[in-house]
């Protein structure tokens, strides 16, 4: 039997909810066997993901391992999904995520175990039900499902003003949901009404996209749902000026939530960009491509002029997310295939490095009890191996040739300078912002007298444990090969990258 005879898709989709149910029948008093059940499916999850990504045809056109049943026949919803190159990619920064997100959160998660495993498990579920799904109804019901659990995952487990950063975090994501589900019932009424009334493929994302590129849909619906929809994935990104729930939800959330947060739910907006507002609504997307371009490199310097300032590790490394992201929807709205490729790699890139930075601030984190950056210094002399792997982080973060992050952002600057080279110009500048902030940071932090404030904390500095390191390690390892042979990821968006610029056209110029 060969794996295209397996539902493999909903096998990677749903065994974290078994998991989940599995964990919730455990007895309380066994916070352990909780652990272990849910690092135990979370492997069994990314085993799947990566058999799935082995048996991936990259020269195959369309998508692949489908699965399709009717839903809600009677409006033509359906449980249909599939990937591509773009989306197996993303299945497999997930999967991978998650697992080193529940391993690293063995020490720090010490009350209400159960609960937490169980979030993080669902939280798995609407993530990749997001990438795979090929049903806007459908789509639409997976990105409510991750709203629900990163809600209790800071609200209960995470910092002091973890209430505040919650209502915040739920509240723009809500307001964006809203907005995405009138997009996709208009655009399925539309459907529906120039098909005689019927709702056959009024939901189906390949029938729509199919229709979208002969018949188009009407001027003033594109106006108005592209715009729906892309304030609801910009929100999620998030880009300027809808970003000021990120810091805090980043801020107060616990270490693994924030792998997360920053890892893979940032990504669903952009995804959301490239697979359903811009494809769809390519005209729309034409006419509103020089005022996200803009909002795009004001997010790319305002990230980078704000993370410069700011006191506390995590949110140091919450702005610089807003700086990165910035270069991905830039990217995508330059509608060129470098930039493009270089803006899906730019996703898994930032996923792999503000993960690490993340689970090493935590380290530091876990035994201070504090991140202010002016109370450390001199840690490289206390705990060698920390600091070796967190200036590792950061010079990939900084974008050092030979490590992941420099291809991605290299790919959008030469897409952009074909597009309007002064755009280029100005977020190649912005690279020695990001290179100043974190260089200064990580000098401040590593380097130097140990400061009278960790001189207190001399019998809690002890250096990284065998779990921490494994949690890291992967991600690292990931950074390098990414950074030498790029074309392991370049040569599955191929043909997802062709399909977008058929959709939008080619060598459109302001």
């Amino acid at each position: 039997m060969s794996l295209s005879d397996l539902p493999i898709l909903s096998l990677i989709t749903f065994t974290p909810a078994v998991g989940a149910l599995v964990v919730a029948c455990l007895p309380g008093s066994r916070p352990n066997l909780a652990r272990f059940v849910a690092l135990g499916t979370a492997l069994v999850a990314w085993v799947f993901s990566l058999l799935l990504l082995a048996s991936f045809a990259s020269a195959q056109p369309g998508f692949q391992f489908k699965e399709a049943l009717d839903w809600i026949p009677s409006f033509g919803i359906q449980y249909k999904v599939g990937v591509d190159g773009m989306s197996v990619l993303l299945v497999v920064l997930s999967t991978t995520l998650t697992w080193i997100s529940i391993l690293a959160s063995f020490g720090p998660i010490k009350d209400r175990v159960k609960g937490y495993m169980i979030s993080f498990l669902i939280l798995e579920v609407g993530m990749i039900g997001v990438f795979v799904a090929l049903d806007l109804f459908l789509f639409y019901i997976f990105w409510e499902i991750v709203l629900v659990p990163m809600y209790l995952i800071i609200g209960i487990w995470g910092g002091a003003n973890r209430i505040y950063a919650t209502m915040k975090f739920v509240l723009y994501t809500l307001v964006g949901s809203l907005l995405m589900l009138v997009a996709i019932l208009a655009t399925a009424f539309a459907y529906q009404a120039a098909h005689a009334g019927s709702w056959a493929g009024a939901f189906d994302y390949e029938r729509l996209l199919s229709w979208a590129g002969t018949a188009h849909f009407a001027s003033d619906l594109q106006l108005l749902a592209f715009l729906a929809l892309f304030l609801a994935f910009a929100i999620k990104v998030p880009m300027f000026p809808f970003h000021t729930w990120l810091p805090d939800a980043h801020t107060e959330a616990p270490t693994a939530g924030s792998v997360i947060l920053a890892g893979v739910l940032l990504k669903l907006g952009a995804y959301g960009l490239i697979r359903f507002a811009v494809p769809l609504f390519p005209d729309a997307a034409h006419t509103f491509a020089w005022p996200i371009i803009v909002l795009s490199v004001i997010a790319i310097v305002y990230g980078a002029v704000v993370s410069i300032v700011q006191p506390d590790l995590k949110r140091l490394v919450a702005y610089s997310s807003v700086s990165h992201m910035g270069f991905v929807t830039l990217g995508i709205f330059v509608f060129s295939a470098a930039a493009l490729q270089g803006a899906i790699l730019q996703m898994i890139n930032h996923g792999l490095i503000t993960g690490g930075l993340f689970l090493l601030v935590g380290v530091i984190y876990e035994r201070t009890h504090d991140r202010t950056i002016s109370k450390m210094g001199g840690l490289a002399a206390e705990m060698p191996i920390w600091a070796t792997a967190f200036g590792f982080f950061i010079l990939a973060s900084a974008g050092l040739p030979g490590l992941s992050g420099f291809v991605g952002e290299f790919l959008v600057f030469v897409g952009s300078f074909t597009y309007a080279p002064g755009i280029a110009v100005a977020s190649i500048i912005v690279m020695v912002l990001g290179a100043t902030y974190l260089l200064w940071m990580f000098q401040r932090v590593a380097f130097g007298p140990v400061s009278d404030f960790l001189n207190r904390m001399r019998g809690h500095l002890t250096d990284m444990s065998r779990v921490e390191l494994i949690t890291i390690a992967p991600l690292g390892f990931l950074i390098v090969v990414l950074g030498v042979f790029p074309s392991l990821v370049l040569d599955l968006l191929r043909v997802p990258v062709q399909v977008f610029m058929g959709a939008v056209g080619v060598g459109i110029k302001p």
